[in-house]
């Protein structure tokens, strides 16, 4: 019998199942290691990114699948 999972829950699980292997192993890992944290334990979020940087790993990501699409669609 599978768990009841609330939507937020589904829509994460249904990203993850889409990830490549390697990019799921280093997500599991990260998960695993914020899990671990005492509940009192503060984050420190100061080194958020920043709008620019935002801009920047878009625009790097966005080259990135026009490079790997293949070239007939082109």
């Amino acid at each position: 019998m599978e768990p009841s999972r609330n939507a937020r829950e589904a829509s994460l699980l249904q990203a993850f199942r889409r990830l490549p292997p390697d990019a799921a192993a280093e997500l599991t890992a990260l998960a695993e290691r914020l899990a671990a944290l005492r509940a009192d334990t503060k984050i420190d979020w100061s080194d958020s990114w920043s709008d620019e940087d935002l801009k920047e790993f878009t625009a790097a990501s966005a080259r990135r699948v026009e490079a790997e699409e293949p070239e007939e669609r082109h």
